[in-house]
This record gives C-alpha cells, structure tokens and sequence, in this order.
C-alpha cells in the first residue's frame, strides 16, 4: 500500500489560506515537485513588487515554480508535463483549463472552502457570513470542466461563531482544509477513494468588489450586521458621513423589531458610554469598530472622542 509520502504532486495557489496547505504537505514530507503560483504584485504603501504568500513559501523550501501570465501557453504546460506529478493540487487558484487539469494520471484536487455544492465559487466564506449561515465547512473534490462541480472526496463542517468575521473564519478555514487535504492524499495514494457525486442544490458565491461592500441601511439589523461580518476585513463594509468614508468593522444588534427613524439615522452617539446606535430598515444597531478615512481602525468610543457626529444625522 502506497503512503501519501510517495505522491509526486504539483502545488497550485496563491493567497495565505493556500500557504497553510502547502505548509502543511511540505511538513508532511509530500514530494512537492513544483509549484504554480500567480503573478508577484505591487503592494504597500510603497507599492513594493512582492511575492505572493505560496511563492514565499516555496522559495524558502527550494521548490520550483512557475507564474505563467496565460494557463493555455503551450511552453508553460510542457513545463509543467515535464515536472511529471501523479497528482495536481488547487487550493484557492485560477479556473484551470481542460489541458492542464487532466495532465495527471491521478487527477487534480481542489480543496473548496465550502460544504459543496453550496458556495461556488470565488469568495465561499464571505457569502456564508453575509448569508447568515451558522454552519460551514471544507471540500476536497476532483476537477471537471465545469467549475466547483466535480466529485467530492471528503468533506468536514465547522461550526460558525456568532460574532466570527470572515477574517477569523478564513483562518480555521485554512487550517481545516490544509488537514483534510492530508487525508485526501492518503486515501488517494492507497485507492481508497470513494468519488460522491455533488448532490442537493447549488448555490453560487461569486468574487465581491469594493463597490459591493456598501451597506443598504434599508436592510433589517440582523442582515447589516451579517453582511459587516462577511467584509471584514476586505473590502470592508461601507457607508458615508458628512462625504468622508466610514469603514465599519464591528457591529451588534440591538434589537430586531424598532422602527420609526430613517434607515441609516444615528439614534444615540455616546462617547462617554462608547455607544454609536444606528436605525436600520428593521431594528437598531450598535457599530463597535470603524475607520473614518485616512485614520487607523478603532472602537466607536475613541471614535466618539474625536469626532462630533450628530443625532439625527444619516449615514448612507
């Protein structure tokens, strides 16, 4: 019986949450023969070309990699043919092509951060926060054509905190996934994987821009609240005061039934209680941690101490 140790497998990602992955098949002594990552970016202040989270990680542990600009190229898939891999690994990559996923005898897995089929797509956890899902959980399955649909390997679910941000959960989530894929590649390397077709209905969690990130005070104070979870940290939820952008972290709700006010009016601005309390479409809620433009992120109190905002006022 084959061990995962024996699978020659190439690594595709790009971000921090597929480092923790690959981080976990080098210390797992996988035979990673290369490495597929995107392109280095301008970043910072500065705005520094750096390397991408699994290039950083690769260069430190002397793997090879590619950046290729164009995933059909002919010459990068001769380079990757020429690494020779049993086995491709995604986890949080581009939308591969026909000709590079079927390139390995044993197929190419992709670690979803998602209990499939719900949350296709490119930002999984933030659409399950935003939805207000009190569960989630990790995929691993074998790419097809169509994107998020192939047979499923394994999966694991995870309980949502009431307060977790989609920061927090990406966290866990990296961690979660980075072990599942261990026990995919064992089951992997001694045959004994059982394909499940995808079954129940999908649902579909598209990539989220900036411009969506503003907040529709119209909406209920249970889905506001739900909805600043799902941006934090990026892009983070917004609304404007005054014509100066407000970044808003944190937030609590009241209560789910008061109305009378305007959506988006400031019922109570308390710095002497840290209290900043906002009318939305149905029931009140507390903002707890923003970021006016050009500040730091801080609490409503400090934010209260230096800024003089008005009841009565609207944001929007």
């Amino acid at each position: 019986m084959r061990q995962a140790s024996e699978l020659k497998t190439v690594f595709m990602g790009t971000p921090e949450f597929a480092a923790v992955s690959l981080q976990r098949l080098l210390e797992n002594h996988i035979p990673v023969v290369g490495v597929v990552t995107g392109p280095d970016k301008p970043s910072g202040r500065g705005l520094q070309v750096h390397p991408t989270p699994v290039k950083k990680l690769a260069l430190q542990a002397g793997v090879p990699i590619l950046q290729p600009d164009k995933l059909r190229d002919p010459q990068f898939v001769q380079s990757l043919n020429a690494w020779q891999a049993e086995l491709f690994v995604v986890v949080a990559f581009r939308i591969l092509p026909p000709e590079v996923f079927t390139l390995p005898p044993l197929g190419t897995v992709n670690v979803h951060a998602a209990l499939l089929p719900k949350y296709r797509g490119a930002a999984p956890i933030q659409w399950a926060l935003i939805n207000g899902e009190r569960e989630t959980g990790v995929t691993t399955f074998f790419i097809e054509e169509k994107v998020d649909t192939g047979d499923m390997i394994l999966q694991r679910s995870t309980a949502i905190g009431e307060f977790e941000t989609a920061g927090e959960l990406h966290d866990r989530m990296a961690l979660l996934g980075a072990e599942l894929l261990l026990e995919t590649l064992t089951q992997i390397a001694n045959g004994a994987v059982q394909r499940q077709r995808q079954s129940g209905e999908p649902s579909l969690a598209p990539k989220i821009t900036k411009e969506q990130a503003a907040i529709a005070w119209k909406k209920s104070a249970r889905e506001i609240f739900n909805f600043v979870r799902g941006m934090n940290p990026v892009p983070g939820a917004f609304t404007n005061w005054q014509g100066r952008h407000l970044k808003i972290f944190r937030t609590r709700v009241i209560d789910e039934i008061s109305s009378g006010g305007a959506a988006g009016e400031v019922l109570k601005a308390n710095f002497k209680e840290g209290e900043l309390i906002i009318q939305t479409g149905r029931g009140h809620l507390a903002i707890d941690e923003l970021q006016i433009e050009g500040k730091r992120r801080m609490s409503a109190a400090e934010f209260l101490h230096g800024h003089q905002i008005q009841c009565h006022v609207r944001l929007n």
